[in-house]
């Protein structure tokens, strides 16, 4: 049974996962993660969803303030074994939510172009490719997305 638990970035079971994130982005981001690294602190972050099936953690994603009206979705992982199961979409969807509750009106996010799992999976939630933004502006290997909640 997979419940949803709503914490912040002081959760010992997110910083687990995103150890396993990070060992991945290393992976496929290749010599361009150090710039990517810099964007990714977790420390402070009040908005973190983890999945979990039982007692064990399966899934994880953050939100945080970009403006007053929109939150930027961060730090969204799912282990490779544990894939295929709808966590992802329903982390995601429980971020949506909780962006609504707190007023805001849009989640932005970014992503890279080989992360083809993480674009089929935000094309299917209904966002939508943007320009990219900030600190990705030009950055080719980025992908950027905008849902309006």
């Amino acid at each position: 049974m997979q419940f949803i638990e709503r914490t912040n970035s002081d959760n010992s079971d997110f910083q687990k996962l995103v150890v396993e994130l990070d060992k991945d982005l290393a992976i496929k981001n290749g010599d361009a993660n150090d710039f990517f690294v810099q964007y990714n602190k977790i420390d402070r972050i009040r908005n973190v969803v983890l999945a979990y099936e039982g007692n064990e953690v399966v899934g994880c994603a953050a939100m945080k303030e970009y403006g007053h009206t929109i939150m930027e979705i961060k730090r969204m992982f799912v282990p490779v074994n544990k894939r295929g199961k709808g966590i992802a979409g329903s982390i995601l969807t429980e971020l949506q939510q909780w962006a609504k509750e707190l007023g805001y009106t849009k989640c932005i996010l970014e992503t890279g172009d080989k992360m083809v799992e993480a674009i089929s999976l935000y094309k299917k939630n209904n966002f939508e490719i943007i320009p990219n933004y900030g600190q990705y502006a030009d950055v080719d290997s980025s992908v950027c997305f905008e849902k309006v909640l």
